[in-house]
């Protein structure tokens, strides 16, 4: 197995195309092609977790974090970003990170924080827009059926909880075929009047190209006629933050207990009780108070994140409890995640999970 292969399965199920324009996930340092010795997952690539990956042999690192987030305009050492980079390349180690990505994932790191709270029917709180296309083809009606099929298999058609999902119209298409053609329906030099099947997709812009090549692959014709539109509808299954409920409704207090337990901080900064039982409730890992008012909008009873600001306090306006639980404590949970992703996909190897608590906040 190579590097290549597992940074596979983590795009798979964290496309690069859902991070952030300021973000820089993916692979950082080293060769994609090297064969995997060991994995080693952790939260932030840090150096202590560098000096692990070597002592127990392993020669890929999967952080939440990215190490490098800014240019690196010299490696000197001269900080620890440096210091990382150059210990990774001397000892050939790769560092691999999924991050806004892993964030705005359906399944990523949200989903996680719902998960240790019990939240049911959760949904994404804020969809992100520009991640679908649309699909537009003309297939003869004796084909329809098996394009159709093909682009199911290859990710299209999925709204929401449906699968399958097309539009299709008959109508009459025309061409005329060079001398030197080969087509499939008429003849070369002649117009041919053909019965067809439009063809209507939608899919995610991250599986464009194989949604493409299957269309391609089944297509009967020399020249597929066919058209791609970019969409602004919000995609449900991407974006920021969860809402969701939990299973039954509790006293303020009883749920901040819950969140402190169950995210294992050693502080929960929160707002004033508003003396109103909890059941709604809105998660987002990292800095999230840019989701206040979509929580707020959303009619969270609570919202669970973190590095809000003194000031951002105030904009709860007693419409909903913010619980900061510390940016490390609402992450944490990505690191089972990537082993989840990688056990499920890979049964014979099993990626080691870093004993370095990376946590730079201290508290007494």
């Amino acid at each position: 197995m190579i590097i290549r292969d597992i940074i596979q399965i983590l795009e798979t199920f964290a496309p690069l195309p859902y991070q952030e324009s300021y973000d820089n996930a993916g692979l950082l340092f080293g060769n994609a092609g090297m064969e995997v010795k060991g994995v080693l997952l952790t939260l932030d690539a840090t150096e202590a977790v560098l000096d692990e990956a070597i002592e127990k042999g392993c020669n890929l690192v999967i952080a939440h974090h990215p190490i490098v987030f800014g240019g690196l305009k010299k490696i000197t050492g001269g900080n620890y970003v440096e210091r990382v980079a150059i210990k990774a390349i001397k000892h050939d180690i790769a560092v691999y990170a999924a991050h806004t990505n892993l964030d705005n994932v359906r399944g990523g790191v949200s989903a996680m924080m719902a998960e240790q709270l019990g939240l049911q029917q959760t949904k994404v709180l804020a969809p992100k827009k520009e991640l679908l296309r649309k699909l537009f083809t003309f297939v003869p009606v004796a084909d329809a059926e098996i394009v159709r099929a093909a682009l199911f298999a290859a990710g299209a058609g999925h709204i929401g909880k449906y699968g399958e999902c097309s539009f299709y119209h008959d109508g009459t298409g025309s061409f005329k075929g060079a001398a030197n053609t080969d087509p499939y329906v008429g003849k070369p030099g002649e117009r041919h009047l053909e019965p067809e099947t439009k063809i209507e997709v939608i899919f995610p812009a991250h599986l464009e190209d194989r949604v493409v090549r299957a269309m391609l692959q089944h297509h009967p014709y020399e020249e597929v006629a066919y058209d791609i539109v970019k969409l602004e509808n919000e995609y449900a299954e991407a974006g920021s933050g969860l809402i969701g409920t939990l299973p039954e409704e509790m006293p303020e207090m009883d749920f901040l207990r819950l969140v402190k337990e169950r995210f294992r901080t050693g502080c929960v900064r929160y707002t004033p009780m508003r003396g109103k039982p909890v059941r709604t409730v809105a998660v987002c890992g990292g800095a999230g108070s840019f989701l206040l008012k979509k929580a707020k909008s959303a009619g969270a009873d609570a919202y669970v994140s973190a590095d809000f600001k003194y000031h951002e306090f105030f904009d709860a306006e007693n419409q909903l409890i913010i619980a900061d639980v510390g940016h490390f404590e609402s992450e944490q949970f990505a690191v089972d995640l990537f082993y989840h992703i990688l056990t499920e996909n890979f049964r014979n190897f099993a990626p080691l999970k870093s004993t370095i608590n990376t946590n730079p906040v201290n508290y007494l």
